[in-house]
């Protein structure tokens, strides 16, 4: 008999308690609660297709097809250049959107179960292929610390620690200075919006972008060692994605890759997703990922919910 989801989610916590699940967030999950449901700038961010249409408006894309994100960038890249459109991307990201219930969830569950007492868990790694900042500023609301790391053009990443300059990451396999024991880390494996300095913007998202990306070495070459390490061995969360998107799986099967090379790996995963069809079941299922159709509002409350539940263990020896 198949679990209900308050039991799945029961079952996911004490794992998030011990540090042991990697949220991954799509841009799905900028339309969560979102009122009123559509993209307007400075209010609502927009998700995949919507970006897709405000930049095939923007530069008049000429094809029907003006709701695929990476065929409408590569247009734009093409026809005008990558400066219009990394400029148009900043305009769209830099404005000072309302976080969703996902972001504020996982920004106040390490004081949650700080308070609790599984310290353990009160370090998340969460990961986004989303260039916004939502995630970022939910934190800082909650006065939560973290790094962040963040994909650079060229093929590596920046790594910005805690209240202080961002720094290269010039050799990922010898690089041991995150504090993943100390602090919270948000890896945006797609590039970001930089609020205060647009050199630093980068945006994995033409065709071309993804075709450069994917041919690059193996994940444990990308990411800094402590990241690939903790990756290996986590289970996942999926939230705000769609299986349809090919880059997405593409990141997966690297992922995936580097967990199956170790003997006995047999992790579970878990993702939200509304409505999949039976062609997104079967492949997640193929991956060992339990599929939940349930929007991200209840996926939420279920998680604050089971959070309650949990036993409290502040001051036990």
């Amino acid at each position: 008999m198949a679990a209900s989801a308050s039991e799945t989610w029961d079952r996911v916590l004490p794992l998030l308690t011990e540090g042991r699940v990697v949220p991954f967030l799509g841009a799905g999950v900028n339309l969560c609660s979102r009122q009123p449901p559509r993209y307007i700038h400075g209010q609502n961010l927009p998700d995949g297709r919507e970006l897709a249409r405000l930049l095939a408006d923007r530069f008049k894309y000429p094809e029907p097809d003006a709701g695929d994100l990476l065929r409408v960038a590569q247009y734009v890249e093409v026809a005008l250049g990558r400066d219009d459109l990394d400029q148009k991307l900043r305009e769209v990201f830099r404005a000072d959107y309302p976080t969703t219930r996902v972001h504020q969830f996982l920004a106040t569950l390490p004081a949650r179960l700080r308070a609790k007492g599984y310290a353990e868990g009160a370090h998340q790694v969460v990961v986004t292929t989303n260039y916004d900042d939502a995630l970022e500023r939910a934190f800082a609301e909650a006065k939560e610390p973290f790094d962040l790391v963040t994909y650079a053009d060229g093929g590596r990443f920046w790594h910005t620690p805690a209240g202080q300059a961002p720094r290269l990451v010039e050799r990922p396999n010898e690089y041991k200075d995150l504090p993943l024991e100390e602090r919270s880390v948000i890896v945006k494996i797609h590039g970001t919006v930089s609020r205060n300095d647009p050199d630093q913007d980068s945006y994995v998202i033409t065709e071309d972008d993804y075709i450069d990306y994917s041919a690059r070495a193996d994940l444990a070459n990308l990411l800094p060692v402590e990241l690939t390490a903790r990756l290996k061995w986590s289970h996942f969360l999926f939230l705000g994605y769609s299986l349809r998107d090919w880059n997405l799986r593409i990141l997966l099967h690297r992922i995936w890759k580097e967990q199956t090379k170790k003997k006995g790996t047999s992790q579970k995963h878990w993702a939200v997703q509304r409505g999949p069809s039976e062609i997104d079941k079967t492949y997640w299922a193929h991956r060992r990922v339990e599929v939940l159709d349930q929007e991200l509002t209840e996926c939420v409350d279920h998680l604050e919910q089971a959070c309650q539940r949990l036993p409290d263990r502040a001051g036990q020896p």
